[in-house]
Order: structure tokens, then C-alpha cells, then sequence
């Protein structure tokens, strides 16, 4: 973890960015110009399923669109530690 309550997220093939937990994982993304596909963000499409590596997440809407055990759904959930994605 970094200072300041915010965590590292690792993006293969992209680089390392930073997450405030103020903030979805989906806007700290577009924060920091990385292109996510969205459609709702509420957790409905599931659009935005980008598939976690390791690290740890809430959710601060309940998703309704289906995601596998090892995907997120980053337009309504924040980093709790530092985390590694894959986008796409």
C-alpha cells in the first residue's frame, strides 16, 4: 500500500497507475487516460469485466452482469489493496 490510503494497480502491457478509494476503479482508470470499455457503470452490462490477478476489491453497487471468480467489474468498485489487472 501506498501513502495516503492509495493503492498501486498494475496493468499488463500498460503500466502502473494509482487508485484513491474515493473513487471507482473505472474512474481512477480514466483518471490516468487508460481506455476501459464501459456502457452503464452500475454494474449492469458488464462492459467494463476486466479480469483481476491478484489483490482485492468492494463493491460499492452490488454488479448484476455475470463475472467469472477471477473478474472485476471496475465501473462500480475501488481498490482495497494494491492490485494487478488485465484490461480487454
Amino acid at each position: 500500500m501506498a501513502d495516503d490510503n492509495t493503492y498501486r494497480i498494475d496493468i499488463v502491457d500498460t503500466g502502473t497507475v494509482t487508485a484513491l478509494p474515493d473513487k471507482t476503479l473505472l474512474e481512477s482508470l480514466e483518471s490516468h487516460k487508460i481506455d476501459v470499455q464501459y456502457h452503464c457503470r452500475e454494474g449492469f452490462c458488464g462492459a467494463c469485466r476486466t479480469r483481476i490477478i491478484h489483490g482485492n476489491v468492494d463493491y460499492v453497487t452490488d454488479p448484476l452482469a455475470f463475472i467469472d471468480d477471477d473478474e472485476i467489474l471496475p465501473c462500480c468498485c475501488v481498490a482495497t489493496s494494491d492490485i494487478k489487472i488485465q484490461i480487454g
